[in-house]
């Protein structure tokens, strides 16, 4: 739980529904801008390719801290 906690900070902290709520716009807006910068890098025909598995972890990892805001909050995970 513990490297979970490091790589999700703002998952474990949405204890309370404002709190719940800043979480989920934090990760929906890091997943919107990188999924934009790296949509467009992604067009390079040299690096593309990096950038669209980049661009795949990013989205995964939004997703992940999505699903664990949520287990946080209906207290399903401390």
């Amino acid at each position: 739980m513990d490297i979970l906690k490091r790589f999700f900070p703002f998952s474990f902290k949405a204890t309370e529904l404002s709190a719940f709520i800043i979480s989920l716009i934090i990760y929906i807006v890091i997943d919107v801008v990188c999924g934009f910068v790296i949509g467009l890098l992604a067009a390079l025909p040299i690096v593309g390719v990096i950038f669209g598995l980049l661009g795949s972890l990013v989205g995964l990892y939004a997703l992940i801290g999505i699903v664990l805001s949520i287990l946080v909050f209906v207290k399903v995970l401390k």
